[in-house]
Parts: structure tokens; sequence; C-alpha cells
């Protein structure tokens, strides 16, 4: 028999893990340390993903990890014996605390100190997301609860001493550099390792509340393994409750936030216009197109090198200026989420641009804007498999009053981060198609973006971008078959979703064949260097520069009427 090669291994791995994800959400409920949950750590373990670093090494506990899983999981998850994943919104009007993430949008309630809930409201790559970090987090606390114990079975000096920092409610047991040297043998790790995911922990609780700290947090993973150890009622149970189901291919949430999108139009009296959807975050657009206009009316005195276009995004950022205001005033029209899509998204007149001062350096042509009074529709990112739901729906018409209103969409761009697998954090890439993983969804698109439409100092990479399960979901062997078998120059988790909605709204008949596409990402990580996978942290001031490059662009091909697909 044929061995399997490591990337073929992989993606066995990732296959599995996703059947039996779905298949929980059938069952309705599984146990961690249960024979499900065991075998949903043979498959993390089996693909021994990068973002998980040392996850497979038992001698040690994988700090950056942790802290990675920890920014996305709600505050005191680790005290969890209950966890419930369900799609029903059941807590207005009850005294059960919200609890949103620091680094993921999604709603979480903790309903006392031991029972959580999930409001799943972004599709199947939510429950894929959640339940690799609860499986990340289930390997970390076993490996700490062997560490705690001598050869004997009995606690160790260093968890004794550690128990009784934490039950007398002290964040330093005596002198905080002790204390650490004591944690890091608990965790294996070296007094500087253990002293640097120290502070970003400490600074994360101080600054904004999202974390028990970092000495708490192992405490109470070691600890419920331990309690587990002693009766298999206080086992950490799962459920995912029937509701569940109706998130997959039922499009609830998608169709009520596309419905609300074009209703606004509507009250705008814009459903006659150009509209360009445009997906990205939700200030980068507006500090373009208002930013100088914001300067213009501000007594901060900038800093920046008149010509460094950066350096004036740079500190527009730092300074916090009341941007939106301005363009509040001039065509820029809010739409907070209301439906649980976790999507916010802006309208902008571009009509309007014609009152305010226009950023230096912008090319865009204000007869065509006087002429067709292009629409842009800025939609914050969507979350995996999502991203179908929602761009499906909203390039929909919408049926009102027993007429279907068709809307002019004339372009779909979307700015993404992605993992490169050819560069560097900071390069871009622009895809000329989608691999969609564990299936044989493939789509070759006309990209409007070419290389020479950026700037010579950064590096940008054209080729297939392969669309992911996870970002915890990826190993060195699974990445190295894309680059090499497809020529893939980065990996991501919605574009090859975006591009089925799209092709599918042109076989319907609902946009033109000729639509207009372009696909941008700036590299967020590198998942085949050591240390530059996106547990090393976010990007800070390197992202700044392809962000505000890539949403020029882009704003420039849609407002100077250049290289239009209609």
């Amino acid at each position: 028999m044929q061995e399997l090669t490591g990337a073929q291994r992989a993606r066995l791995a990732i296959r599995e893990f996703k059947a039996i994800a779905e298949a929980l959400a059938i069952r309705g409920f599984y146990r961690p340390s249960g024979k499900f949950g065991k075998a949903l750590e043979g498959c993390l373990k089996d693909l021994s993903p990068e973002i998980y670093g040392s996850m497979n090494d038992q001698k040690v506990v994988e700090l950056s990890g942790l802290e990675y899983v920890i920014d996305r999981l709600p505050k005191g998850i680790e005290n969890a014996v209950k966890i419930i994943l369900t799609d029903e919104e059941q807590f207005e009007d009850t005294p059960f605390e919200k609890i949103v993430p620091l680094k993921r949008r999604r709603t979480c309630y903790k309903l006392n100190e031991k029972e959580f809930c999930f409001i799943i409201s972004r599709g199947l790559s939510e429950i894929y997301d959640i339940l690799t970090h609860l499986t990340f987090l289930n390997i970390e606390a076993r490996k700490i609860y062997r560490r705690i114990q001598d050869d004997n079975g009995k606690p160790r000096l260093e968890w004794n001493t550690l128990e009784k920092q934490i039950c007398a409610n002290r964040s330093e047991c005596g002198d905080l550099d002790s204390a650490l040297w004591n944690l890091s043998i608990i965790l294996g790790r070296t007094y500087h390792e253990t002293k640097e995911v120290y502070e970003s922990f400490e600074k994360n609780r101080t600054e904004s509340n999202r974390n028990n700290g970092f000495f708490s947090l192992i405490y109470n993973l070691g600890k419920r393994v331990e309690n587990e150890s002693h009766s298999e009622d206080n086992a950490l149970v799962v459920y995912l409750t029937p509701s569940l189901m109706n998130i997959i291919g039922h499009q609830r949430y998608g169709s009520i936030w596309a419905d609300n999108i074009k209703e606004m139009l509507i009250s705008l009296q814009f459903q006659d216009r150009p509209v360009h959807i445009v997906s990205a975050n939700l200030h980068s657009v507006v500090n373009v197109l208002y930013g100088y206009e914001a300067v213009q009316h501000s007594s901060v005195e900038l800093k920046y090198e008149k010509d460094d276009l950066y350096g004036f995004f740079v500190e527009i950022s730092e300074k916090k200026m009341d941007i939106m205001g301005v363009a509040e005033k001039n065509g820029c029209y809010p739409i907070p989420d209301r439906s649980g899509t976790k999507i916010d998204c802006q309208i902008i007149d571009t009509k309007q641009l014609e009152t305010i001062s226009s950023l230096p350096g912008l090319n865009i042509d204000m007869v065509l804007i006087k002429e067709k009074k292009p629409v842009i529709l800025v939609m914050n990112y969507a979350f995996g498999v999502q991203a179908f739901e929602v761009m499906d729906r909203l390039l929909k018409p919408l049926a009102k009053e027993g007429k279907d209103i068709v809307f002019n969409f004339e372009s779909v761009s979307v700015m993404g981060k992605a993992g490169i697998l050819t560069g560097q954090k900071g390069d871009v890439m622009l895809a000329t198609a989608h691999v969609c993983e564990g299936s044989s969804d493939n789509y070759i698109l006309d990209n409007e973006l070419h290389e020479d439409d950026f700037d010579d100092d950064v590096d940008v990479y054209t080729g297939t971008m392969a669309t992911v399960l996870g970002t915890s979901l990826q190993n060195k062997d699974v990445l190295e078959m894309f680059k090499k078998d497809w020529k893939a120059v980065g990996l991501e988790m919605e574009g090859g979703h975006y591009q089925k909605a799209i092709s599918a709204a042109v076989i319907k008949g609902n946009i033109p064949r000729d639509i207009a596409i372009r696909y941008a990402y700036y590299a967020s990580d590198n998942p085949l260097l050591t240390g530059n996978t996106l547990a090393a942290g976010a990007m800070g001031r390197e992202g700044i520069k392809p962000t505000y490059m890539i949403t020029k662009v882009l704003l420039e091909k849609i407002l100077s009427g250049k290289d239009q697909g209609k």
C-alpha cells in the first residue's frame, strides 16, 4: 500500500475534523475529554497547524498559540465546564453578561462562572473556528495538568505555590519575578518566554479587561482537568443546540442583512445609481475620501512630510481625529449591523465629494462622479463561508410589494488580509483564481487589478489564492502543496466564497457577466516561516502602507472610469 504524503495526511485530517464538527452539530453535544473530543484532538495533532507551534511537544506548553486562542474566546473561558453553541439570540432583557472577545467579532454570554454561550450567526466557519480553539485549549490544559504532578502523582511545589497565589487573589506571589520563574517551571518554558507572554496578557487585561490574567489562566486550565480526573461530573461539555442547523444552507442572517442594506439604498433614492461593493475594513475608504478634508478643519498640527502619503494616514489614525463626523456630513451613511452577521456597512454618495477637499495624489475623475453619481457600499469583512451567504443575498433583487427591484451593481472589490506563501508581511497579492480547500470548487477570475497599479516599493505577487477552512487548520505540507500544485501565492478564508456567489449571480442574471471584479490582499503573516504566523501578533504600523495603497487603487478604479468592466 502506497504511503500517504505529508500533505495528503494533513488534508485527510482537515477533512476528518470538518466531518466530525458537522456531525457534532447534528448529535448535539460532546465532551472534549470523551470519544469525540479525542477524535478532534487526533485530527489537530495529525495536522499540527503552524499557528499552534509546539502543541505536539508534550514537554512544553505552547504559549503563542495559547495567547492567540484566548484573544479570540470570551474572558473566563478557562473556567467553563459547560459551553453552548446556538444560533438563537435569547438574551435580550436578561441579566447575563455579554462578552465580545478581543480579536474576534462574535457574541458570547457568561451565564455564570462555569457556563458560557456562543451565538453562532456567521456560518460553519465560526463553528470550525470555535471547536478548533476549544480542542487546542483542552490539549494544553491536559499538558499543564501532567506537568503539575510529581512522579508519585502528587502536586509539585510550584503548583502549590501558584494555587496559594490564586486563592489569595493576588496577581503576584511576593516578588513578581519569582512568581514568573515558578510559572516557567510549570510551563516548561524559559523565564523570558514566560515573562513576555505574561506582559502581553497583562496589557490586554488592564487596557481592555479581555482576560483574567496569565497566572489565573494557567491555574484554571490545570485545575479543570484535575477536577475532571476526580469525577466525570466535572467534565467540560460542549452543547450544540438543534437550532444551530438553521445556519447550514438557510442563509437566515444574510437575508436580513442584505435586505436592510437594499432598503437603505432605496430610502436614499440610490436604487437606480451605479453601486460599487467594496469588502474591506470600515476606516480606510473613509480616511482616504474624507481624511484630508477633516485635517483642513482641525487645529491639530500634523508632522508628516508633504509627499509622504502613508505618513499622513499614520498620523490621522494616531490623532484619532473625528473623520467620521466630516464623512457623515458629506455623503457617508453608516449602517450598523442589526441582523447578527457582525458585518457593519457604510453607503457613500460620491456626488457629495465635489464639495470637499480631495486627498492630494488621489486620481479621481470629478466629471465622471458628477455625471454617473456612483455609490460605494463598503462592507466589513465576512468570516469564511459566511462570505457566500452575504454576497449571494446582496446581489439578488429585492422583492418588495410584489415586484423585484434590481440594483445596478457595477463592480465588486475585495481587499483582504491573507497569509503569503511567496513573500513577507506587508507585501500585496492579486488573485487570478481561488481554490477552495476541502472541495472541488475553484474559480478563475479576470482581476481588474494589475501589478503596475501599485507603487514600485511594495512587492506584488499575482497568482492563485487558496481559500482555506480556517487559519488554525493549516500546516506546512498543505501550504506547500497549494504553492507547488496550484501556484498559490497566498491563503485566505473568504475569496472563493465571494467568487462562488458572484458566479451564481451571473448565472441567475442578477448581475451582468462583465461586472468588474477586483481582489487584492495584503500579507498579514507568512505561515511557512517559523515565528511569522498570525500567532506572532498583529502587524501594527507595517500594515498601514499596503492597506492604504490597495484602498487608493480600488477607489481610483471606481472613480476614474479606467478599466471598468462595463
